[in-house]
This record gives C-alpha cells, structure tokens and sequence, in this order.
C-alpha cells in the first residue's frame, strides 16, 4: 500500500471511531482533527488545523495545567482525565481525556496525540440520579434518611414541635431548616439559639429578651430569640444543655405560648414553632434528673433520629461530590473530585465528627490541593496519623486488655438482646464508641 493511500485509510479509521481525536506538532499545532472531534467541539477540521489546541477546545486547564503540554514534555500518558471545554457556541461541554506521545518510525517524538470522549450524557444521568437522592439542601441514599425524607413534608406542615436528636455533625440544622423551608411559616424568620454556647443569664436574655433597667448594662429594652422568630420557627440548637432553671420558662413557652422578658412584670405573647436538636440521649438525661420529663414530653411530639456518618457509608461518594462542587464555587477552583485512594480511605475511616468533618476535611483538601485531583497527601495529617493509629489497635486485638474489654462487650450485648442504647448506658460509653468497638473486634451482635 501506498503512503498516501496508507495515509488516507488512517484517517478513514479514525474518522469512524465514535471518541474525538487530535494530533499536535512539537510547536504544539493541531495536524489533525478527526470527525467526532468536529461534533464535540463544534469546529471543522479547516478551523481547527494550524491552530494551538487552546484555542479551539479553551479547556478549564489549557492556559496553567495542559495535559497534552504535560504528556509531550515528559512522556508520560494520562488516562481518562475528566475536564470541562467550551465548544463553538460558548456551551461548556464536559469531556475525557487521554493523552500519549506520537514518536516516528525511528522513536522519535514529533508531537502528541488526545483523545477525548463527550461526558454530557453520562452527567445528564448523574444529575438526574443525584435528585432521586436530594431532599431541600440534604443528600442521601441511606435508608433511614429517605424514610425521614417521605415522612418530612407531613412534620412540617403540622406546626407541631419537633426533637431532632443525632451526634455533633449530622446535619441537625439543615433539617431543621428543610422542616422551616417546607412549612406555611417558610417566609417568616428562621432563628437559631446554641443553647450550649452560652451560660444561663446570658441565654435568658437571649431567648427572652429584656426591659430597660433589667440589669446594670440594660439601657434600653432589647427583643429576645423568641420575639425575633415571631410567626416563624426557632430553633433550639443543643436543648439537652439547658439549665433546669431555664427548663421550666421553657415549658411554659411550649404549654401557653408566652414568656416574660428578663425584668418585666407582664407576659408577651409569641407564635413560634420550636424545632429542638440534641447530640444527647435525653431519656437518658430525665432518668438522671438532669433534664425535666415534662418538657421533654413536650418537646417529643415528633422525634428524627439521624445516625452517625459511619452508618451511612453510601452517602460519603454523595457527600463528597456535593462539598466538592461547593468549595470550586467557593474558591474559583475546578477539581474533578478525590481520587481512588482518597475514596477508599474515606470509606475506611469512622468520622467521629460526621458529616461535619468530612465537609471540613475537603475544605483543607482544597486549600493544599495543587492539581485537579484531590490526592491522600492533601488531607490533614493528623487525620492520616489518627486512622494509623486505629489500624495500630485494631492489629492488637489479641492483647489481654483487648481481649478483656471485647469479652465485657459480648456480654453486656447477650444480657441486653443486642440492644445496643441499652449496653452502651450499661457499660458507660456513648452508642459511638460502642459502634466503633464493636467493628474493631469483631463481634456478631
């Protein structure tokens, strides 16, 4: 076979193949552009010969981090690289991309090649997949989270007040907010109160307001939480930390809809909804005496357990996409997501922190994170030194004291049925930790 005709039945092949592909000269000039290549990008073949990649396919890393730029200086491939490019009529298309070094007869390099395949389809689908799992700002699969989900619109339209109890993190907030958003009282105030964060003079004041003479300071009377929220819902952020003293003021607000502002002598009338939240086991708490049971009567008209994150492992690919998508709006960055390592990792790891944590792991991730990918050195070190330190305890199980401990376990779960609320009360511990021992020695419960 003829060059030419050897030359004419590569471009045959190569306009057949249903991916883009392009080729570039040392000087980095496109020498060809194959037929899908037109279609993705929208420019003809006579567009785009002669010209500088940059300037036809003008991708979010052409101008500071060129994959083909990169593979040509150091004769490395790289393979299914996910970026975004803007196409002839200014639409962003996502794409992927692999790229490797065109050499000569003699092994000579003279440029490089790219291929590239149209992702717009398959993040059509992924979209699409991502609202079947999305409920107001709150992403999930888990089980127990999508029945909250079926269950949520009804709570909210009841204007009954509602516990929401789940370890730090879980993202007790947002659905306190989705309760609010989805309620008749959705364009009236939503306030929040930490009921932890303050001591008690402070946050009677804070909730209740007070009168002008009240106190030294009290110079002119100041609205409390609860005015602010009028017609709308407050929301009592760490409820199990309130003081008995403030316990009791609480539950009249919750029976007769009033209160008194600190130093007044009359009651003010207020139509809130309370939307209360705890990372502690209140019924725990009243058999101690530590909190009243008439308000938590009260307040458990309609009760949302949320588990930890180490329950809900499906959701961290979701979780992680959503943050990641978040923090490149935040900071003007484009990366892609974690890699292999990262994921794999972080569906290793327990989160004692939650969901919190992995929002905050991925917002330091962003600041260190120099490519595309978020990569395992990105992550905090400490996280990394804390994860081998669990694998460490985990490799000595067979210590006696190990052995011990996972013997008062078993036990303690046989004597309860395997209710684990009840043998972690037994044995002193929160159901975390429980959970977490459980995992680490293996035991059936």
């Amino acid at each position: 076979m003829k060059e030419d005709e050897q030359y004419h039945f590569f471009n045959v092949i190569l306009d057949s193949v249903a991916d883009g592909v392009f080729t570039i000269n040392e000087k980095g000039e496109i020498t060809f552009f194959n037929r899908a290549a037109e279609q993705i990008t929208g420019f003809t073949k006579e567009e785009a010969l002669g010209h500088n990649c940059f300037d036809i396919f003008r991708a979010n890393i052409c101008q500071t981090n060129c994959a083909l730029k990169q593979t040509v200086n150091t004769g490395k491939e790289i393979i299914n690289l996910p970026i975004n490019i803007i196409n002839k009529d200014g639409k962003e298309i996502p794409i992927s991309i692999s790229t490797a070094v065109l050499r000569d007869e003699n092994g000579k390099m003279i440029g490089g090649v790219e291929t590239f395949r149209d992702l717009s389809t398959i993040e059509e689908l992924k979209k699409e997949l991502r609202q079947q799992y999305t409920f107001q700002d709150i992403v999930s699969k888990n089980h127990t989270i999508q029945e909250i989900f079926q269950i949520l619109p009804d709570i909210a339209e009841s204007n009954s007040t509602v516990l929401i109890q789940g370890p730090s993190g879980s993202g007790k907030e947002l659905f306190a907010k989705a309760i609010h958003n989805l309620s008749l009282r959705k364009d009236n105030p939503f306030i929040k109160v930490n009921c932890g964060a303050l001591p008690d003079n402070l946050l009677e004041s804070e909730l209740f307001g007070y009168i002008k003479g009240a106190f030294t300071d009290a110079k002119k009377d100041k609205p409390g939480r609860f005015a602010l929220a009028d017609g709308g819902t407050i929301f009592l952020d760490e409820i199990g930390d309130m003081s008995p003293a403030l316990q009791v003021k609480l539950l009249r607000v919750l029976q007769d809809r009033e209160y008194e502002p600190l130093g007044g002598t009359s009651t003010v009338k207020v139509d809130v909804r309370i939307v209360a939240a705890t990372n502690k086991d209140l019924v725990t708490l009243v058999q101690s005496r530590q909190f009243r049971d008439d308000l938590y009567y009260r307040l458990n008209v309609m009760k949302i357990d949320l588990p930890p994150l180490v329950r809900r492992r499906e959701d961290i690919s979701l979780l992680v996409e959503r943050f990641v998508e978040r923090f490149n709006l935040k900071t003007g960055k484009n990366l892609s997501g974690v890699s292999h390592e990262v994921m794999s990792f972080f569906m290793r790891y327990d989160f004692p922190g939650n969901v919190r944590e992995l929002e905050n792991i991925i917002e330091h991730a962003f600041v260190m994170c120099k490519g595309d990918v978020i990569e395992l050195r990105n992550l905090p070190s400490e996280l990394i030194e804390r994860s081998n330190e669990t694998l460490l305890e985990e490799k000595e199980v067979d210590r006696p004291l190990q052995r011990a401990e996972a013997e008062s376990i078993r036990k303690a779960l046989e004597k309860n049925r395997g209710n684990r609320l009840r043998t972690a009360r037994e044995l002193g511990i929160d159901r975390t930790t429980l959970w977490r021992k459980i995992k680490r020695y293996g035991i059936v419960s």
